[in-house]
């Protein structure tokens, strides 16, 4: 068994990696619908793509082969990644890509197909989440302001905004409010912005709306 050598033809070789780079774009499609705004990485899902198709390989070469597995998983074993994943979905599609690679590479593309296909659908429908979902509201002003401040936003959003941040100083103070993007859409029904409705009170350097995505902890 050690001394086996590998059997795989030309054509073997070339399905297990044409089959593999045909999965990999189910893959990158997931990946890209799934992935809204500043949760898309292009990079990323290319590297996925990359990563379906190495792995298939790597898989193509040792599949047969026990002396040459147990070489390449010493060799591999040094290989340490520190990428950081901002994103916990991704490791769901690193995985994935991964996983194809082994299936295709050990010729089980029955399997590789059907739980490509499966997944897919999954992520189809329950995979497409948009992160820009929350609004951050930044008021700064004079500190003697600070309850008509508070007022005037609770009342505005009817007691919706939820005050997340209050930073003061002997003379200032700075307020941000965290709400959700319907009822910032809600307000807009208003007469008065809430820029406007803020200013009203006077002693007010500014009002910020920020959309808040997951990158921001």
């Amino acid at each position: 068994m050690v001394e086996q050598s590998g059997s795989l033809t030309v054509r073997d070789i070339m399905t297990n990696i044409s089959f593999a780079t045909f999965l990999s774009l189910a893959v990158y499609v997931s990946y890209w619908y799934t992935h809204v705004g500043t949760a898309y990485s292009k990079k990323i899902n290319v590297s996925l793509v990359t990563l379906t198709i190495l792995t298939s390989t790597v898989m193509t070469v040792i599949g047969n082969n026990i002396a040459l597995s147990l070489g390449m998983v010493g060799a591999l074993s040094i290989v340490r990644f520190r990428t950081a994943i901002k994103d916990s979905r991704d490791t769901t599609y690193i995985f994935w890509a991964i996983i194809i690679g082994i299936s295709t590479g050990a010729g089980d593309y029955l399997v590789a197909s059907f739980g490509s296909a499966v997944v897919f659908v999954v992520l189809l429908f329950l995979g497409r989440v948009k992160n820009e979902n929350r609004i951050l509201l930044i008021i700064r002003g004079n500190r003697v302001k600070e309850l008509e401040i508070e007022s005037a936003v609770y009342t505005y959003f009817q007691h919706k905004a939820f005050l997340r941040v209050k930073n003061t100083t002997q003379d200032s103070i700075e307020l941000i409010y965290e709400l959700s993007r319907k009822v910032y859409q809600t307000s807009t029904k208003n007469n008065k912005t809430i820029s406007e409705r803020i200013y009203e009170i006077g002693e007010v350097d500014y009002v910020n709306i920020i959309t808040q995505n997951d990158e921001i902890s």
